[in-house]
């Protein structure tokens, strides 16, 4: 039986720039450049008080709490902090699969420290990162990632949470399905039409009713139900491609897509500042009324280098889907893809100067 820690370091962005600037410690600081079309990168726990989230509209959040201070993002000093957590990792396991600058799972089955417990290995790690980071990280501790993921959210900020494989059952039977992963408002919907509300209601549902009302996902929702995840720790995993869709609430038309497009473009550019490679390409993806799925791509000479250029790229894709002005839309998503890593981009531009 695997023993796997998922780290989650504690409002990242914010709680670095707060570290940083003593005037900012106790405030509530939103990471986001401002502007109509902005997101916020993270939010310190003073400005979640408020109602304030990641991927929330700039806007919103500074209604939410206009004493907010905004700071704007700096992203190659967070990588650099994001360095230095992940070598504490390093001293206690070679298995590292980092998720984003800001967590990451371990496979400690077998610990380089010869710490007795997985637990112990959390604990010391926690305390390795404030000690030397002067930083928070909240840790789930479990028999797999699925477990360990959903343990280190439970005592959120600074706090340790063990998953023993004697108490899954306690632990995730009571659950809403809405904490499993994959579960967003849609299925959540669905799941609630055929009254199934808690882990437990989904466990009482046999295989066979989950295939045919979710297809391929159906065996995923059994197996979580049941606590099993078989997936492996995989060190250093190179990001394939990262995308943001959103599905709405009433299908809309083509030409009513461009501000949720921007909204997109600003989630996905913040979201990509968090790869140490750059993405080539951007790919829209639309799905109809009818549930059609259709994609659009496009690969510039050198990869997009704002925000700005990104939505303006997904803009422009969008004038490639060629349905009829009265075609109706449920989704729409906006993605990056072809990851390089960064000496593969200079030489790229060194053939245009």
């Amino acid at each position: 039986m695997r023993k796997i820690i998922h780290i989650d370091m504690d409002a990242f962005y914010a709680s670095v720039e707060q570290r940083d600037d003593p005037q900012l410690r106790g405030k509530a600081v939103i990471v986001a450049w401002r502007g109509k079309r902005s997101v916020v990168c993270a939010a310190s726990y003073e400005a979640r008080s408020f109602g304030v989230r990641s991927a929330m509209p700039a806007v919103r959040a500074e209604r939410l709490c206009p004493q907010a201070i905004f700071v704007a993002p700096d992203f190659t000093r967070y990588r650099a902090v994001s360095l230095s957590v992940r070598e504490i990792f390093k001293r206690h396991t070679d298995l590292i699969e980092p998720l984003s600058l800001d967590e990451a799972y371990l496979d400690v089955t077998e610990n380089k420290t010869g710490l007795s417990t997985a637990t112990l290995v959390a604990r010391t790690i926690r305390e390795q990162i404030r000690q030397e980071l002067n930083l928070t990280a909240s840790a789930g501790v479990a028999p797999n990632k699925f477990l360990a993921k959903l343990a280190s959210d439970w005592r959120k900020p600074d706090g340790l949470f063990v998953i023993r494989p004697e108490g899954i059952d306690a632990f995730l039977l009571p659950l809403p399905v809405g904490r499993l992963p994959g579960v967003g408002k849609v299925t959540g919907e669905k799941l609630g039409k055929l009254g199934i509300q808690t882990v437990r209601d989904l466990r009482s549902v046999d295989l066979p009713t989950l295939e045919h009302q979710f297809g391929s996902y159906g065996r995923r929702l059994h197996e979580l139900a049941h606590g099993i995840d078989d997936s492996a720790v995989v060190p250093d995993r190179p990001t394939q491609s990262i995308s943001v869709e959103d599905t709405f609430e009433q299908d809309v038309l083509l030409a009513e897509t461009e501000p949720i497009i921007r909204r997109l473009a600003e989630r996905l550019w913040s979201a990509s500042r968090k790869e140490s490679r750059t993405a080539r390409t951007v790919v829209l993806k639309i799905k109809t009324s009818e549930f059609k799925v259709l994609t659009r791509s496009h690969t510039p000479g050198l990869p997009p280098s704002s925000c700005d250029e990104l939505t303006d790229i997904a803009l422009r894709l969008r004038e490639r889907v060629a349905l009829g002005p009265q075609q109706r839309y449920r989704l729409v998503g906006v993605g990056l893809s072809n990851f390089r890593e960064p000496e593969q981009d200079a030489a790229q531009a060194a053939l245009f100067e």
